[in-house]
């Protein structure tokens, strides 16, 4: 982390600095089995990629609305990061409707075709897989992105005091998210390069933070869980054992 770092994507790219081989992202989805672990290198190659296709590609500018109609996933996380470098607004569960551009998952296609911009899915397949068949209207992010290119530059510089993201209604700048999260992470009592345990949804801030931005400006590291309720408490337990848990965010209520 670096005092001066006022973007998400000024942390990541302070932490690709500082050591691009820790683990940032570990991702788990216990109703599938899968685990995928990322490196601050590999996460931030997926990020520049990403950043290349939603400002080349999709023609995204800084002050577009992205409606973001995924879960806490790794995938997800990847797209924050891009939209921030863009300086595109990651709407976490906006109105594809009233949004420039749509990123949404299989569940939610149907809802996503009430926008009438660009619209991507992903399929949110182990490994990033594609899907088997493309879905109509929609380009296929796991086709489009491996291609785009892994240094991003980009075309306006984004400034720290526009909205970067909006979640449960509520408008944030690229320099309110750095804060809080620092906030967070100290409110928190999260340790020094905290490795911290997640099942949180990503559709409220708590879930956003814990999830991603006050570990990542703790220069931590963060194991995000989907379908976490499914595990039993001992292998829960064995989890936090095995992937080294220094902090862990609290359970989601229900």
């Amino acid at each position: 982390m670096n005092a001066i770092d006022r973007t998400p994507a000024d942390l990541l790219g302070s932490a690709l600095a500082a050591d691009p081989a820790r683990p940032l992202v570990t991702f788990y989805d216990d109703a599938t089995g899968e685990r995928v672990e990322l490196s601050v290198a590999t996460f931030a190659n997926w990020v520049a990629k990403t950043a290349n296709y939603l400002q080349g590609d999709l023609g995204a500018e800084p002050g577009d609305r992205l409606a973001l109609l995924l879960p806490a996933h790794w995938q997800t996380a990847v797209w924050l990061l891009a939209c921030s470098a863009v300086g595109v607004v990651a709407e976490v569960g906006g109105d594809p409707a009233a949004a420039d551009l749509v990123v949404a998952g299989p569940d939610r296609l149907a809802e996503a075709r009430a926008c009438s911009g660009e619209r991507v899915a992903l399929a949110l397949r182990p490994l990033g897989g594609r899907f088997p068949q493309p879905p109509e209207g929609f380009a296929d992010y796991a086709v489009e992105v491996p291609g785009q290119g892994d240094r991003f530059v980009p075309f306006v510089p984004v400034a720290a005091d526009a909205v970067a993201l909006v979640v449960a209604g509520e408008e944030l700048t690229g320099a309110q998210v750095v804060d809080r999260a620092r906030a967070d992470a100290a409110a928190a009592g999260l340790p020094a390069a905290p490795r911290v345990l997640s099942g949180l949804p990503y559709d409220t801030w708590e879930g956003l933070s814990y999830g991603l931005y006050a570990p990542l400006a703790a220069g931590g590291s963060v194991v995000l869980c989907r379908h976490l309720g499914r595990l039993a408490e001992e292998a829960e337990e064995a989890r936090e054992t095995s992937e080294k848990i220094t902090f862990r965010a609290p359970r989601a209520a229900g």
